[in-house]
């Protein structure tokens, strides 16, 4: 299960890059009940998104020529620095060096092997998300990647990930876990083929009571239904969605 340990490895943050921030925020208060709280003068129109008067994501303008909205994963690191080398040494890229976020945290951003953007996370003030694996809250994150293997080989090599095999309806599956701790219980996401014509992605799934209900909100806030509700035996019911700007997210309503 996701949670907010401070875990070498762990989804520890998520954010939001949207085209317009204010309109971001009105479509995830209508869909999840978040609030949006700007992170200060000196941040921009970056800031968190609450719920209950807890972070669980945060959202930001574009700000790379020809970036595209998205979620953006952040893994925890005790040491940005030396893990962007090991990326770039494993053949990923760095696409925004190690930097200070104020005196909140120290983060870069980066691309796997195959195309997969996502974050690393170096808690400071701020040790991350302070609500997971409850309802309108992150409870699971996915790498869709055209080669598992060499995914889960990389990733392991930063985060000392284990893997179980399995299988989620008729495609193979695995299910990733930190090092520390029981397998079972300290899975926080998988890892599974791309589907066709579909790039290399993480995606945040979002716990919901009733995905049903959810994808009429997502209707009503003018966000896209990319997969209706589906039941996955032995998981519970799932939904992709895409919100106003196209950024693409997923819920998950557990069994």
């Amino acid at each position: 299960m996701l949670t907010t340990d401070s875990i070498l490895g762990s989804p520890t943050w998520i954010d939001i890059a949207a085209t317009d921030t204010v309109a971001a925020a009105g479509f995830y208060g209508a869909v999840f009940g978040w609030t949006f709280h700007p992170a200060g003068p000196d941040a921009g129109s970056y800031g968190t998104l609450q719920k209950d008067g807890k972070i669980v994501a945060a959202l930001g303008p574009l700000v790379d020529e020809g970036a595209t909205p998205a979620w953006t994963v952040y893994f925890e690191t005790p040491d940005v620095n030396a893990t962007a080398k090991a990326v770039a040494e494993a053949g990923g890229t760095v696409r925004a060096e190690p930097f200070d976020a104020q005196e909140a945290a120290r983060m870069a951003a980066l691309t796997d092997p195959a195309g997969a953007e996502f974050a690393l996370f170096q808690p400071r003030a701020l040790k991350g998300l302070e609500e997971t694996s409850k309802y309108d809250t992150l409870g699971w994150v996915e790498l869709q990647t055209p080669d598992t293997a060499a995914a889960l080989a990389f990733y392991r090599g930063l985060f000392g990930w284990r893997a179980a095999d399995t299988k989620v309806g008729d495609a193979a599956y695995a299910f990733i876990s930190t090092a520390e701790g029981d397998q079972g219980a300290t899975a926080f996401g998988g890892i599974t083929a791309a589907p066709e014509g579909v790039g290399p992605r993480w995606v945040p799934y979002f716990d919901v009571e009733d995905a049903d209900a959810t994808l009429g909100k997502v209707r009503e806030a003018g966000g896209s239904v990319l997969v209706p509700t589906v039941d996955v035996p032995g998981i519970g019911k799932i939904a992709w969605f895409a919100d106003l700007s196209g950024a693409t997210f997923a819920v998950l309503q557990p069994a």
